[in-house]
C-alpha cells in the first residue's frame, strides 16, 4: 500500500467511479495532485499567465519553486518550473521515495 493516498480531483469535483463511488489516487500521482492544488490556491499560478514583465515571472516561478520544495515528500533545490513557447508552466521535483514528478498548468 503506498504511503500517500488521497481523493482523485478532476476539473475541480471529486472524480465517480462507473458505480459513482469516489475514486481515489495514490504515491507519486497524489503528491502531485497536491502540489498542483496547493499551487493554484497560492494564486502565483494566475499573476504568472496574467505578468507580461520577464523578471516578475521570473521571481514567481523561483517562489512556486520554493514553496514546492517546503513540502516534506519533496527532495530540496529538486524543484524546477519552466515555462513552453505556448505560455504552459511545467513543475518538475523529486519526490522522496517516488522519483520525479511533473505538475503540468
Amino acid at each position: 500500500m503506498a504511503d500517500y493516498f488521497d481523493l482523485l480531483i478532476v476539473s475541480d469535483a471529486i472524480a465517480l467511479d462507473s458505480f459513482g463511488l469516489p475514486q481515489s489516487v495514490e504515491g507519486r500521482a497524489s503528491i502531485a495532485q497536491d502540489l498542483k492544488i496547493m499551487i493554484r490556491e497560492s494564486g502565483l499560478l494566475i499573476e504568472l499567465i496574467a505578468e507580461r514583465n520577464a523578471q516578475r515571472i521570473k521571481r514567481n516561478m523561483i517562489r512556486i519553486e520554493q514553496m514546492v520544495e517546503n513540502d516534506t515528500r519533496i527532495i530540496p533545490g529538486t524543484a524546477v518550473m519552466s515555462r513552453t513557447q505556448n505560455a504552459e508552466f511545467y513543475l518538475t521535483a523529486q519526490t522522496i521515495k517516488y522519483g520525479e514528478i511533473e505538475v503540468t498548468a
